[in-house]
Protein backbone atom coordinates (compact mmCIF):
# COMPACT_ATOMS: atom_id res chain seq x y z
CA UNK A 1 0.00 0.00 0.00
CA UNK A 2 1.26 3.26 -0.74
CA UNK A 3 1.63 6.01 2.22
CA UNK A 4 0.94 9.50 0.78
CA UNK A 5 3.55 11.75 1.73
CA UNK A 6 2.74 15.09 3.02
CA UNK A 7 2.51 17.35 0.01
CA UNK A 8 0.05 14.65 -1.62
CA UNK A 9 -1.79 14.93 1.84
CA UNK A 10 -1.71 18.98 1.77
CA UNK A 11 -3.02 18.98 -1.80
CA UNK A 12 -5.82 16.89 -0.81
CA UNK A 13 -6.73 18.90 1.34
CA UNK A 14 -6.69 22.03 -0.36
CA UNK A 15 -8.70 20.20 -3.18
CA UNK A 16 -11.60 19.35 -0.98
CA UNK A 17 -11.51 22.55 0.74
CA UNK A 18 -11.53 24.50 -2.57
CA UNK A 19 -14.59 22.05 -4.39
CA UNK A 20 -16.14 23.03 -0.67
CA UNK A 21 -15.94 26.56 -1.41
CA UNK A 22 -17.16 25.94 -5.21
CA UNK A 23 -20.08 24.11 -4.41
CA UNK A 24 -20.83 26.58 -1.47
CA UNK A 25 -20.47 29.35 -3.70
CA UNK A 26 -22.13 27.81 -6.48
CA UNK A 27 -25.40 27.06 -4.20
CA UNK A 28 -26.26 30.82 -3.91
CA UNK A 29 -26.89 31.66 -7.78
CA UNK A 30 -30.39 29.33 -7.91
CA UNK A 31 -31.52 29.77 -3.79
CA UNK A 32 -35.38 30.28 -4.80
CA UNK A 33 -35.20 26.92 -6.66
CA UNK A 34 -33.11 25.09 -3.87
CA UNK A 35 -35.40 26.94 -1.05
CA UNK A 36 -38.75 25.95 -3.25
CA UNK A 37 -37.26 22.37 -3.65
CA UNK A 38 -36.16 22.23 -0.09
CA UNK A 39 -40.16 22.54 1.04
CA UNK A 40 -41.18 20.75 -1.60
CA UNK A 41 -38.89 17.72 -0.27
CA UNK A 42 -39.77 18.09 3.48
CA UNK A 43 -43.51 18.87 2.43
CA UNK A 44 -43.62 22.83 3.92
CA UNK A 45 -45.91 24.71 2.83
CA UNK A 46 -48.33 27.26 5.07
CA UNK A 47 -50.16 24.88 6.44
CA UNK A 48 -47.47 22.00 7.39
CA UNK A 49 -45.09 24.77 8.39
CA UNK A 50 -47.63 25.20 11.41
CA UNK A 51 -46.60 21.57 13.24
CA UNK A 52 -43.21 21.30 12.33
CA UNK A 53 -40.11 22.68 14.24
CA UNK A 54 -38.88 26.54 14.20
CA UNK A 55 -36.04 25.46 11.76
CA UNK A 56 -38.89 24.29 9.20
CA UNK A 57 -40.88 27.69 9.44
CA UNK A 58 -37.59 29.46 8.78
CA UNK A 59 -36.89 27.83 5.98
CA UNK A 60 -40.67 28.58 4.71
CA UNK A 61 -40.51 31.77 5.32
CA UNK A 62 -36.98 32.43 3.92
CA UNK A 63 -38.13 30.68 0.74
CA UNK A 64 -41.38 32.82 0.71
CA UNK A 65 -39.40 36.20 1.15
CA UNK A 66 -36.81 35.16 -2.03
CA UNK A 67 -39.77 34.68 -3.99
CA UNK A 68 -41.58 37.31 -3.13
CA UNK A 69 -38.07 39.38 -3.54
CA UNK A 70 -37.12 37.97 -6.70
CA UNK A 71 -40.81 39.10 -8.05
CA UNK A 72 -40.93 42.80 -6.58
CA UNK A 73 -36.65 43.51 -6.48
CA UNK A 74 -35.15 40.78 -8.86
CA UNK A 75 -31.84 43.45 -8.76
CA UNK A 76 -31.61 42.45 -4.67
CA UNK A 77 -30.96 38.91 -6.09
CA UNK A 78 -27.74 40.41 -7.42
CA UNK A 79 -25.97 40.21 -3.66
CA UNK A 80 -26.29 36.50 -3.93
CA UNK A 81 -24.66 36.12 -7.57
CA UNK A 82 -21.92 38.11 -5.40
CA UNK A 83 -21.93 36.07 -2.56
CA UNK A 84 -21.21 33.27 -4.96
CA UNK A 85 -18.57 34.84 -7.13
CA UNK A 86 -16.60 35.20 -4.18
CA UNK A 87 -16.83 32.15 -3.17
CA UNK A 88 -15.11 31.20 -6.58
CA UNK A 89 -12.36 33.61 -5.93
CA UNK A 90 -11.79 32.48 -2.65
CA UNK A 91 -11.53 28.87 -4.37
CA UNK A 92 -8.99 30.36 -6.54
CA UNK A 93 -6.69 31.64 -4.29
CA UNK A 94 -6.04 28.43 -3.25
CA UNK A 95 -4.09 27.86 -5.90
CA UNK A 96 -0.90 29.02 -4.74
CA UNK A 97 -0.78 26.65 -1.81
CA UNK A 98 -1.72 24.07 -4.10
CA UNK A 99 1.30 24.59 -5.85
CA UNK A 100 3.87 25.51 -3.54
CA UNK A 101 2.35 25.19 -0.06
CA UNK A 102 5.61 26.55 1.54
CA UNK A 103 5.43 29.56 -0.42
CA UNK A 104 1.75 30.48 -0.22
CA UNK A 105 1.41 29.37 3.47
CA UNK A 106 0.01 32.46 4.14
CA UNK A 107 -3.22 31.85 2.12
CA UNK A 108 -3.76 28.82 4.68
CA UNK A 109 -3.70 31.51 7.28
CA UNK A 110 -5.86 34.32 5.74
CA UNK A 111 -8.26 31.11 5.47
CA UNK A 112 -8.15 30.33 9.01
CA UNK A 113 -8.66 34.00 10.09
CA UNK A 114 -11.66 34.26 7.51
CA UNK A 115 -12.98 31.06 9.27
CA UNK A 116 -12.98 32.18 12.56
CA UNK A 117 -14.19 35.23 11.07
CA UNK A 118 -17.53 33.68 10.66
CA UNK A 119 -18.45 33.06 14.47
CA UNK A 120 -18.60 36.48 15.02
CA UNK A 121 -19.96 37.74 11.93
CA UNK A 122 -23.19 35.39 12.15
CA UNK A 123 -23.88 35.89 15.66
CA UNK A 124 -23.26 39.58 15.35
CA UNK A 125 -25.33 40.09 12.04
CA UNK A 126 -27.65 37.29 12.79
CA UNK A 127 -28.75 39.17 15.27
CA UNK A 128 -29.24 42.09 13.09
CA UNK A 129 -30.86 40.77 10.49
CA UNK A 130 -33.20 38.29 13.11
CA UNK A 131 -31.58 35.31 11.95
CA UNK A 132 -32.87 32.25 14.55
CA UNK A 133 -29.89 31.09 16.72
CA UNK A 134 -29.78 27.65 15.75
CA UNK A 135 -29.68 28.91 12.02
CA UNK A 136 -26.36 31.21 13.43
CA UNK A 137 -25.17 28.12 14.45
CA UNK A 138 -25.36 26.08 10.88
CA UNK A 139 -23.26 29.26 9.76
CA UNK A 140 -20.40 28.61 12.60
CA UNK A 141 -20.25 25.41 11.48
CA UNK A 142 -19.08 26.49 8.16
CA UNK A 143 -16.03 27.85 10.06
CA UNK A 144 -15.70 25.35 12.65
CA UNK A 145 -15.14 22.82 10.02
CA UNK A 146 -13.52 24.69 7.49
CA UNK A 147 -10.64 25.71 9.85
CA UNK A 148 -9.76 21.84 10.36
CA UNK A 149 -8.52 21.17 7.50
CA UNK A 150 -6.23 24.51 6.88
CA UNK A 151 -4.86 22.90 10.41
CA UNK A 152 -4.28 19.70 8.88
CA UNK A 153 -2.56 21.68 6.19
CA UNK A 154 -0.46 23.92 8.37
CA UNK A 155 0.74 20.80 10.01
CA UNK A 156 1.77 19.24 6.86
CA UNK A 157 3.58 21.91 5.45
CA UNK A 158 5.45 22.52 9.02
CA UNK A 159 6.59 18.99 8.43
CA UNK A 160 7.70 20.27 4.59
CA UNK A 161 9.39 22.99 5.87
CA UNK A 162 11.61 20.73 8.79
CA UNK A 163 12.19 18.09 5.68
CA UNK A 164 13.65 20.92 3.22
CA UNK A 165 16.15 22.73 5.74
Amino acid sequence: MMKLNDLQKIRGIILFFMAALVVSGATAFPIETELNLLCSLFKIDSETVKTMPDIFGFLYSTKESITEMNQQAPQLAYGYDWLAFAHLVIAALFIGPFIDPVRNKWVIYWGIIACIGILPLAHICGIIRQIPIYWRFIDCSFGVFGVIPLLLCLKYIGRLEKGSH
